[in-house]
């Protein structure tokens, strides 16, 4: 029943999403909110089909809380952002970024998962060393399998970005965006030079996507909400 609904509710989010993105005249509006629903539509689309693969913990209540307030997000603050320019390669761009984002919203649900069966293992709790089934170092190298997927995808966007952009600028969006390739990156180095683990990986991980939340996010959030401006 609960994967049912899941599913339904995911439809409706991805046709939710279509319309608030495509309705803009001109191009494609991505402000801080949609941007923020794509993120947890992907995520969910991911768990969905991983779940179907390999034991995953239950977390379809969460997940469906997040993707119902990210609609509700996204019709409260639909954004006036419209996607144009004359580089055939920045639409490339934007869903690269994008992409991005749901790739290390899965790490970032994966290594929460991780750090709870830690406690539990810490604890003494039920289900040490496994979470419903799947052995912890699986789940480690799953979460770090989506790092490096992220890591891949943010590097490309980064890349297309730099190429099409008609001016440089060292805005907010760029600079988080560079602090959370470099958090990244440093988080990878670290799990393959100096083996990396548990908590001391995922705090990166963590600091990491919350640096990219403020890069679009974020900056947008304060440009469309706070200052009531049009994001161009």
């Amino acid at each position: 029943m609960e994967s049912g609904a899941l599913v339904v509710g995911w439809l409706l989010h991805a046709a939710s999403a279509a319309i608030d993105v495509f309705s803009g005249e001109g191009g494609a509006r991505l402000g801080f909110a949609p941007v923020l629903s794509l993120t947890v539509w992907l995520v969910i689309l991911v768990y969905a089909v991983e779940s179907r693969l390999v034991p995953l913990p239950a977390v379809r209540r969460v997940l469906a809380i997040a993707g119902i307030a990210a609609v509700l997000l996204t019709l409260a603050f639909p954004g006036d952002a419209r996607l144009s320019s004359a580089n055939p390669w920045a639409p490339m761009h934007w869903v690269l970024g994008v992409a991005s984002y749901g790739l290390f919203g899965v790490a970032v649900l994966h290594g929460s998962l991780l750090d709870a069966a830690e406690r539990r293992m810490r604890n003494k709790l039920p289900g040490e060393g496994a979470v419903l089934g799947m052995p912890l170092l699986r789940l480690e190298r799953l979460t770090f399998r989506f790092v490096e997927a992220g890591f891949v995808v943010l590097t490309a966007a980064l890349l297309l970005g730099a190429i099409t952009v008609t001016r440089w600028r060292w805005d907010h969006k760029t600079v988080f965006s560079m602090l959370g390739w470099l958090v990244f990156a440093a988080l990878l180095a670290g799990r393959i030079g100096r083996g990396w683990r548990g908590r001391h990986a995922t705090r990166w991980l963590y600091a990491g996507a919350a640096l990219l939340l403020l890069a679009y996010v974020g900056s947008r959030f304060v440009l469309e909400v706070l200052l009531g401006r049009p994001v161009a």
